[in-house]
């Protein structure tokens, strides 16, 4: 019986003083195409996404394609109910009254929206992920509190990347560090 193992990933870490330091090596980084970019610092940082090439989210489509169908959804529910399947008429009123369709609409549209956005991110985040290869540097812990961190994702063993910690350290970097581990 033998036991199947994640891939294993390289990672360069570049620990840099300001938000501004982390930008300009970033866009640099992505132009030099050396792997995959992410970035860590402990606030969000105007402008990274764009330096490192990151596409812009889908979380929004998500959220409008869900909410028009459940929206949309209901209110053609409601309308069945009441006009199709078991029609009622009560002292001569119309069977459809829009008015009265609008609260479960509305509901309708924003459990699905919710419902989708919570179990989506997960799935497209890959969430629970409680372990990745960065947290073994002992000076990646200042990531949350005062530093900014660039890392460059490679499948090359750590001897073959001194050339991209070089690139980092002409950047600006004031640590370099580089750790492998597998990456689920």
């Amino acid at each position: 019986m033998s036991s199947i193992h994640p891939p294993e990933k390289t990672f360069v870490l570049g620990e840099f003083a300001t938000p501004e330091q982390l930008v300009d090596a970033g866009a640099k980084l992505h132009a030099l195409a050396l792997g995959k970019l992410d970035a860590y610092s402990p606030f969000p940082v105007h402008g990274i996404e764009a330096a490192l090439g990151i596409p812009k989210s889908i979380v929004p489509k998500m959220a409008l394609t869900a909410g028009l169908t459940g929206a949309i959804g209901g209110y053609s529910l409601i309308y069945w109910c009441n006009v199709i399947d078991y029609p009622i008429n009560i002292g001569g009123r119309p069977l459809h009254s829009w008015p009265t369709h609008i609260p479960i609409t509305f509901e309708c549209g924003i459990l699905l929206t919710a419902l989708t956005l919570f179990f989506g991110s997960i799935a497209l985040f890959r969430l629970p992920r409680p372990y990745h290869p960065v947290f073994e540097a002992e000076s990646f812990r200042s990531a949350s509190i005062d530093a900014f961190w660039v890392s460059i994702e490679s499948d090359k063993q750590p001897g073959e990347l001194g050339d991209v910690a070089q690139k980092l350290r002409d950047l600006g970097a004031r640590k370099v560090e580089i750790v492998r581990g597998p990456i689920s």
